[in-house]
Protein backbone atom coordinates (compact mmCIF):
# COMPACT_ATOMS: atom_id res chain seq x y z
CA UNK A 1 0.00 0.00 0.00
CA UNK A 2 1.59 3.22 -1.16
CA UNK A 3 0.24 6.61 -2.13
CA UNK A 4 2.07 9.57 -3.61
CA UNK A 5 1.15 12.78 -1.80
CA UNK A 6 0.47 15.66 -4.19
CA UNK A 7 -2.39 17.65 -2.67
CA UNK A 8 -0.49 20.64 -1.23
CA UNK A 9 2.84 22.19 -0.26
CA UNK A 10 4.06 23.96 2.88
CA UNK A 11 6.74 26.62 3.32
CA UNK A 12 7.60 29.28 5.89
CA UNK A 13 5.64 31.89 3.96
CA UNK A 14 2.51 29.73 4.25
CA UNK A 15 2.58 29.62 8.04
CA UNK A 16 0.56 31.78 10.39
CA UNK A 17 2.57 34.03 12.74
CA UNK A 18 2.13 31.64 15.70
CA UNK A 19 1.84 27.90 16.16
CA UNK A 20 -1.65 28.12 17.67
CA UNK A 21 -2.99 30.24 14.81
CA UNK A 22 -1.56 27.73 12.35
CA UNK A 23 -3.06 24.80 14.23
CA UNK A 24 -6.46 26.49 14.34
CA UNK A 25 -6.20 27.19 10.61
CA UNK A 26 -5.55 23.53 9.83
CA UNK A 27 -8.35 22.36 12.12
CA UNK A 28 -10.61 24.81 10.33
CA UNK A 29 -9.48 23.51 6.94
CA UNK A 30 -10.23 19.95 8.03
CA UNK A 31 -13.73 20.98 9.14
CA UNK A 32 -14.31 22.86 5.88
CA UNK A 33 -13.27 19.74 3.96
CA UNK A 34 -15.93 17.75 5.81
CA UNK A 35 -13.54 15.55 7.79
CA UNK A 36 -15.24 14.01 10.84
CA UNK A 37 -13.81 14.95 14.24
CA UNK A 38 -11.38 17.49 12.83
CA UNK A 39 -10.25 18.22 16.40
CA UNK A 40 -9.38 14.57 17.15
CA UNK A 41 -5.79 13.96 18.24
CA UNK A 42 -3.81 10.85 19.13
CA UNK A 43 -2.53 11.49 22.65
CA UNK A 44 0.68 9.72 23.70
CA UNK A 45 1.65 9.36 27.37
CA UNK A 46 4.15 7.30 29.33
CA UNK A 47 4.70 6.20 32.91
CA UNK A 48 7.66 5.88 35.27
CA UNK A 49 8.37 2.40 33.93
CA UNK A 50 8.70 3.74 30.36
CA UNK A 51 5.51 2.08 29.14
CA UNK A 52 3.87 4.13 26.40
CA UNK A 53 0.17 4.41 25.66
CA UNK A 54 -1.78 6.11 22.89
CA UNK A 55 -5.46 6.88 22.49
CA UNK A 56 -7.60 9.34 20.54
CA UNK A 57 -9.11 12.30 22.40
CA UNK A 58 -10.77 15.54 21.29
CA UNK A 59 -9.00 18.86 21.63
CA UNK A 60 -11.48 21.30 23.12
CA UNK A 61 -9.45 24.50 23.10
CA UNK A 62 -6.36 25.80 21.34
CA UNK A 63 -4.76 29.13 22.24
CA UNK A 64 -1.34 30.60 22.97
CA UNK A 65 -1.22 28.71 26.29
CA UNK A 66 -1.59 25.26 24.74
CA UNK A 67 -4.01 22.51 23.68
CA UNK A 68 -6.74 21.49 26.12
CA UNK A 69 -8.65 18.23 26.49
CA UNK A 70 -10.88 16.76 29.18
CA UNK A 71 -10.91 13.34 30.82
CA UNK A 72 -11.37 11.35 33.99
CA UNK A 73 -8.59 12.15 36.48
CA UNK A 74 -8.53 8.51 37.65
CA UNK A 75 -7.92 7.19 34.11
CA UNK A 76 -4.70 5.61 32.92
CA UNK A 77 -3.83 8.69 30.87
CA UNK A 78 -4.23 10.99 33.87
CA UNK A 79 -2.20 8.64 36.05
CA UNK A 80 0.63 8.74 33.51
CA UNK A 81 0.40 12.50 33.06
CA UNK A 82 0.70 13.01 36.80
CA UNK A 83 3.82 10.82 36.83
CA UNK A 84 5.75 12.36 33.95
CA UNK A 85 4.05 15.71 33.22
CA UNK A 86 4.88 15.08 29.55
CA UNK A 87 2.69 14.40 26.52
CA UNK A 88 2.61 14.41 22.75
CA UNK A 89 -0.46 14.68 20.53
CA UNK A 90 -0.84 14.25 16.76
CA UNK A 91 -3.76 15.52 14.69
CA UNK A 92 -3.97 13.08 11.74
CA UNK A 93 -5.85 14.66 8.84
CA UNK A 94 -5.10 11.78 6.51
CA UNK A 95 -7.55 12.83 3.80
CA UNK A 96 -5.67 16.12 3.47
CA UNK A 97 -2.28 14.36 3.52
CA UNK A 98 -1.19 16.41 6.53
CA UNK A 99 -0.76 16.19 10.27
CA UNK A 100 0.31 18.38 13.18
CA UNK A 101 2.16 17.22 16.31
CA UNK A 102 2.27 19.05 19.65
CA UNK A 103 4.97 18.08 22.18
CA UNK A 104 5.37 19.53 25.64
CA UNK A 105 4.63 19.52 29.33
CA UNK A 106 1.16 19.26 30.84
CA UNK A 107 -0.76 21.12 33.50
CA UNK A 108 -4.14 20.67 35.15
CA UNK A 109 -6.85 23.08 34.15
CA UNK A 110 -8.31 25.29 36.87
CA UNK A 111 -11.60 24.03 38.30
CA UNK A 112 -13.45 27.13 37.10
CA UNK A 113 -12.26 26.45 33.54
CA UNK A 114 -13.41 22.85 33.81
CA UNK A 115 -16.79 24.01 35.15
CA UNK A 116 -17.18 26.44 32.25
CA UNK A 117 -16.63 23.71 29.68
CA UNK A 118 -18.73 21.21 31.66
CA UNK A 119 -21.80 23.41 31.25
CA UNK A 120 -21.56 23.07 27.47
CA UNK A 121 -21.68 19.27 27.54
CA UNK A 122 -24.94 17.41 26.81
CA UNK A 123 -26.62 16.00 29.89
CA UNK A 124 -25.97 12.45 28.70
CA UNK A 125 -22.23 13.13 28.50
CA UNK A 126 -22.32 14.65 31.98
CA UNK A 127 -24.03 11.55 33.37
CA UNK A 128 -21.53 9.35 31.56
CA UNK A 129 -18.63 11.17 33.20
CA UNK A 130 -20.17 10.54 36.61
CA UNK A 131 -20.93 6.89 35.83
CA UNK A 132 -17.74 5.61 34.22
CA UNK A 133 -14.77 4.46 36.35
CA UNK A 134 -12.57 5.14 33.32
CA UNK A 135 -9.83 2.54 32.69
CA UNK A 136 -11.21 0.38 35.50
CA UNK A 137 -12.15 -3.27 34.89
CA UNK A 138 -15.88 -3.92 34.43
CA UNK A 139 -17.72 -7.19 34.88
CA UNK A 140 -19.61 -6.63 31.60
CA UNK A 141 -21.59 -3.97 29.69
CA UNK A 142 -24.52 -4.43 32.05
CA UNK A 143 -22.34 -3.28 34.95
CA UNK A 144 -21.66 0.02 33.17
CA UNK A 145 -25.34 0.49 32.40
CA UNK A 146 -26.15 -0.14 36.06
CA UNK A 147 -23.73 2.61 37.06
CA UNK A 148 -25.35 4.95 34.55
CA UNK A 149 -28.83 4.12 35.85
CA UNK A 150 -27.68 4.85 39.38
CA UNK A 151 -26.31 8.33 38.60
CA UNK A 152 -29.29 9.10 36.36
CA UNK A 153 -31.56 8.44 39.33
CA UNK A 154 -29.28 10.42 41.64
CA UNK A 155 -29.53 13.56 39.52
CA UNK A 156 -33.09 13.03 38.26
CA UNK A 157 -34.44 16.07 40.12
CA UNK A 158 -31.46 18.34 39.41
CA UNK A 159 -31.75 20.77 36.54
CA UNK A 160 -27.97 21.19 36.48
CA UNK A 161 -25.43 18.43 37.14
CA UNK A 162 -22.18 19.56 38.78
CA UNK A 163 -18.84 18.39 37.40
CA UNK A 164 -17.40 15.49 39.41
CA UNK A 165 -14.14 16.10 41.27
CA UNK A 166 -12.59 13.15 39.41
CA UNK A 167 -13.11 14.76 36.01
CA UNK A 168 -11.53 17.80 34.38
CA UNK A 169 -9.13 19.30 31.92
CA UNK A 170 -5.48 18.96 31.02
CA UNK A 171 -3.49 21.42 28.93
CA UNK A 172 -0.48 20.47 26.82
CA UNK A 173 1.94 23.40 27.03
CA UNK A 174 4.05 22.97 23.89
CA UNK A 175 7.77 23.22 23.47
CA UNK A 176 7.61 21.96 19.87
CA UNK A 177 4.80 22.03 17.31
CA UNK A 178 5.38 20.44 13.91
CA UNK A 179 3.25 20.83 10.80
CA UNK A 180 3.71 18.05 8.27
CA UNK A 181 2.47 18.16 4.69
CA UNK A 182 2.87 15.09 2.51
CA UNK A 183 4.81 15.56 -0.74
CA UNK A 184 5.69 13.43 -3.70
CA UNK A 185 8.53 10.89 -3.49
CA UNK A 186 8.40 11.07 0.32
CA UNK A 187 10.12 14.48 0.27
CA UNK A 188 7.57 15.85 2.71
CA UNK A 189 7.39 19.42 3.99
CA UNK A 190 8.01 19.61 7.75
CA UNK A 191 7.84 22.99 9.47
CA UNK A 192 8.47 23.20 13.20
CA UNK A 193 7.78 25.91 15.75
CA UNK A 194 10.30 25.49 18.60
CA UNK A 195 10.21 27.42 21.87
CA UNK A 196 13.49 28.96 23.04
CA UNK A 197 14.46 31.32 25.86
CA UNK A 198 14.20 34.16 23.34
CA UNK A 199 10.81 33.10 21.99
CA UNK A 200 9.54 30.86 19.23
CA UNK A 201 11.64 30.01 16.15
CA UNK A 202 10.49 28.32 12.94
CA UNK A 203 12.61 25.59 11.36
CA UNK A 204 12.32 23.38 8.29
CA UNK A 205 13.09 19.75 9.06
CA UNK A 206 14.33 17.14 6.62
CA UNK A 207 11.66 14.58 5.70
Amino acid sequence: MREDYRSATLDVADLAPTWHEQLLAWIGAARAAGLPDANAMVLATGDDEHRLTTRTVLAKDVDDRGVTFFTNYTSEKSHQLRQTRQASATFPWLALQRQATVIGTVELLAREDTAEYWRTRPRGSQLGAWASPQSGVLRDRAALEELLASVTERFADDEEIPPPRHWGGWRIVPTHVEFWQGRTDRLHDRMRFRRTDQGWVVERLAP
